[in-house]
């Protein structure tokens, strides 16, 4: 009934190559074919989604695994990287991938979803990349304990906090992609220092030679291609901790612009559930299995409901075998439809707390959190309807200032991360003069032109 994940792959080595020597290179074939199939949201930097029907055992192949970069994916020479752990350590460390595989591992199966999975259900829209479901993913993780690590080298007791930072770099003048974590949380002993995803050394996308695993918590925790830790008495003062990756700490009208005074870091994830089968529109029989994951961050799932009448009834789906702490649950429910029609199916979760997926979830004016009830329409003994992708109904728009956009935006990123938004004037405004402190080349008196541009066409 549930198909069962790949548990086999865990420890596999390439016959003849031990896996410590193994080098991207080995496997990056067979990972681009599999890239091929997720939608593209960025190329530059690369930001890719899982289309959800893919989705279809309890983990997550790695070709098949959405990815998110922030910058662009850095190149690490393996026999130079080195990990270095200072700050309020008695005893600084730099470690190659060598020395880290000395220390005793551990394997957890750990889901990580993007904070933003969703956005691009929010209204009004929100900036940033327009991820609809796919940003979300469960693999084997195999590392180190970061405690393991920070024992080693003597974390004080004056430490709060441990920064993580990865070989990206910020294009021009924007900031450092360095992420806070708790020292409770960094200490937990399922907090890894991970250099395998299910079996293979972690592909380029996904870190290599190593990342965080931060489980239970929103995916940005997880940094990948970790070149240094440091154990601080303090939260770190920079902008992806400061202002970014952060929530209103009360319910705001949706539109509202909040300071960054008035939120609070983002850390354990809300319950969710999605559906994989069937897909949005299809044409399904008389008999239908509805499929697919729920996921609460650090607690379990209790149960899913299902209903196939838009939410007036709902029926207790079944629950997969496969269960992990950190880890998502696939569910299925037999549908026998009595009549044909056009049917709307709703999957809703529940954790072991008590928590329950709202129809609604609470605006944010970062897109974080998405967790409505999920739904997809299907129709039975119907032929459904075509429907066009919105750049096609939208038609071509020749403005003055696209080719600003062309030459100015395009530098760091590619035209299609800006084809996804729909803001208003305002919102596109802010999201220019946050590009032109980042070092974006526009001018006052471009400045104008290319807002009423980007207002114009995407929104």
């Amino acid at each position: 009934m549930f198909r069962r994940a790949f548990l086999g792959t865990l420890g596999r080595t390439i016959p003849g190559l031990a896996v410590g020597a193994l080098l991207p290179s080995a496997f990056s074939a067979q990972q681009s074919i599999g890239k091929s199939r997720l939608i593209v949201r960025s190329a530059r930097p690369e930001d890719l989604e899982t289309p959800v029907h893919l989705l279809t055992t309890w983990m997550t192949p790695n070709d098949l695994f959405y990815v998110r970069s922030h910058f662009y994916t850095p190149s690490i020479e393996p026999g130079a990287w080195r990990l270095r752990v200072d700050g309020e350590v008695g005893t600084p460390l730099e470690l190659s991938l060598a020395e880290l595989r000395s220390f005793p591992s551990t394997t957890l199966v750990v889901t990580l979803e993007c904070a933003g999975n969703g956005r691009a259900f929010f209204d009004p829209p929100v900036a940033g990349v327009q991820w609809e479901k796919g940003a979300v993913g469960t693999a084997a993780w195999r590392g180190v304990r970061l405690g393991e690590i920070l024992r080693k080298a003597g974390v004080q007791p004056s430490t709060r906090y441990v920064w993580l930072d990865g070989a990206d770099r910020g294009i021009g003048k924007a900031p450092d992609f360095i992420r806070s974590v708790p020292v409770d949380k960094a200490m937990h002993p399922d907090t890894l220092l991970a250099y395998e995803m299910n079996g293979e050394p972690l592909p380029v996308s996904h870190g290599f030679p190593l990342r965080a695993i931060v489980p239970g918590w929103e995916g940005a925790y997880s940094v990948k291609w970790l070149t240094h830790l440091q154990a601080s008495a303090r939260d770190h003062d920079g902008a992806f901790v400061q202002a970014g990756y952060r929530y209103p700490r009360r319910l705001v009208s949706p539109g509202t612009v909040v300071p960054p005074a008035d939120t609070e870091p983002l850390r354990g994830m809300p319950v969710k559930s999605l559906i994989t089968a069937p897909a949005d529109h299809a044409a399904v029989g008389s008999d239908v299995r509805i499929v697919g994951f729920a996921w609460a961050g650090e607690r379990e799932i209790r149960r899913v409901d299902v209903s196939v009448d838009a939410g007036r009834t709902w029926q207790e789906a079944e629950l997969g075998r496969d269960r992990e702490r950190y880890a998502w649950r696939q569910f299925e429910y037999r549908w026998r439809p009595s009549e044909a029609g056009s049917y709307v199916v709703f999957s809703r979760a529940t954790d072991e707390g008590g928590r329950v997926q709202p129809i609604v979830p609470a605006w944010n004016p970062a897109g974080y959190l998405w967790n409505a009830v999920d739904r997809v329409r299907v129709n039975v003994g119907l032929t459904p309807p075509a429907v066009s992708s919105p750049a096609a109904r939208a038609g071509a728009i020749d403005e003055p200032g696209a080719s600003i956009a062309e030459t100015r935006c395009t530098v760091c990123h590619d035209l299609r991360l800006i084809e996804q938004q729909r803001l208003d004037v305002d919102s596109w405004r802010r999201e220019v003069d946050k590009m032109i402190g980042w070092g974006a080349a526009v001018g006052p008196d471009e400045k104008e032109r290319l807002v009423t541009y980007l207002a114009g066409r995407y929104r």
